[in-house]
């Protein structure tokens, strides 16, 4: 069975990835220093090997990729999935120096790693893929919406700035080396498995439907709502929602593509469908048949008023097509989730 390293695997998007891998047909290895992952999700749910280390660990990388480690001793290294970063916006604008150092110096690290392992196997680089997101594209202009992949990029913050930084790397280690890539910008992941037993668990919070559900699932709960005052029709941020088991879909196939075609790909994945905060504040009373105050707040600096996403090029060149099209659904699996969750607790 051809294995794949799913570096930060015991996330919220790794960990439906790994999923999608084992339906593919793949075994899966995830690497994950679980700063911020969760090893019971990893070992106990999904069952798989974990190596708890860092994804710029050289020494523990050349092991994982030679064979020379019990994870992977005799296995077939087909790919590696490379979703190991820090993501919280408002932490890499009070403390730059760790978003470099981790989401770009380390990823540098993995990097050098595969074209060693390449020229001591002589041998083509083992293909990667790569958890971009939108916060690249920065603020579009309204004559941007719906975002293509060739729209200017020019993000915000150091988060944004980092993740771009990776993706003009692997360009030229692509133009240089020959490493097969596929980049995937996300726009805003959303959901849970539909078997209600892997979903969205980040410590702290900062997404919007979870922060939603937890509202609404207490007696007296509230949601803050940052910004009443954009150019929209209700004043509120309008967003593109894709459920994390579609995105983990589109890893799967675009994996197969770099292995067979050893391409370069950039790939928006979004569902094409603009949705506003308030709008995604009803849909979950709805889903819940629950109610919450809300709170109107100031906005938050730097937050574009609309990103909306253009995925046709993901469909037509990976035949990707996103199973849960409307927002209700979406919620309604991340409610299951969270139901669940809070009965074992």
């Amino acid at each position: 069975m051809s294995t794949v390293i799913v570096a930060g695997g015991a996330g919220y998007i790794g960990s439906h990835t790994i999923r999608e891998l084992q339906n593919g047909g793949f075994e899966p290895v995830v690497l994950d220093n679980l700063v911020h992952g969760h090893r019971k999700i990893v070992e106990d749910v999904l069952r798989v090997p974990l190596v708890i280390g860092n994804v710029g660990d050289k020494k523990l990388l050349e092991k994982l990729l030679s064979g020379d480690h019990p994870s992977t001793r005799g296995k077939d290294i087909k790919g590696i999935m490379h979703f190991a970063a820090y993501a919280y916006v408002g932490e890499s604008v009070i403390d730059p120096a760790k978003y470099y150092k981790n989401n770009l110096a380390e990823t540098i690290m993995l990097l050098d790693a595969l074209l060693e392992d390449s020229k001591k196997r002589n041998s083509k680089p083992i293909p990667i893929v790569f958890s971009s997101t939108c916060a690249t594209y920065g603020l579009p202009l309204d004559t941007e919406i719906p975002i293509l992949e060739t729209n200017l990029q020019n993000p915000i913050n150091p988060y944004g700035r980092s993740k771009l930084m990776i993706e003009k790397i692997l360009i030229d280690y692509h133009k240089a080396y020959k490493l097969p890539v596929s980049i995937l910008r996300y726009f805003n992941a959303a959901g849970a498995h539909i078997k209600g037993d892997i979903g969205e668990d980040h410590n702290p919070e900062t997404h919007l439907i979870p922060l939603v559900l937890e509202a609404l699932f207490k007696k007296d709960g509230f949601i803050k709502v940052n910004g009443i005052d954009y150019p929209t029709f209700d004043g509120t941020c309008i967003r593109d929602y894709i459920h994390v088991s579609d995105l983990a879909k589109a890893h799967v196939l675009a994996l197969n593509k770099i292995i067979n075609d050893r391409s370069l790909s950039i790939y928006n994945l979004g569902n094409g469908k603009g949705y506003s905060i308030m709008e995604v504040i009803n849909a979950a009373k709805k889903v819940t048949g629950k109610e919450i105050k809300i709170f109107e707040s100031k906005r938050r600096q730097g937050d574009p008023p609309v990103l909306v996403s253009l995925p046709e090029k993901a469909k037509k060149e990976l035949l990707w097509n996103p199973s849960f099209q409307d927002l209700e659904s979406i919620i309604r699996t991340a409610w299951n989730w969270y139901l669940s969750r809070n009965k074992l607790q």
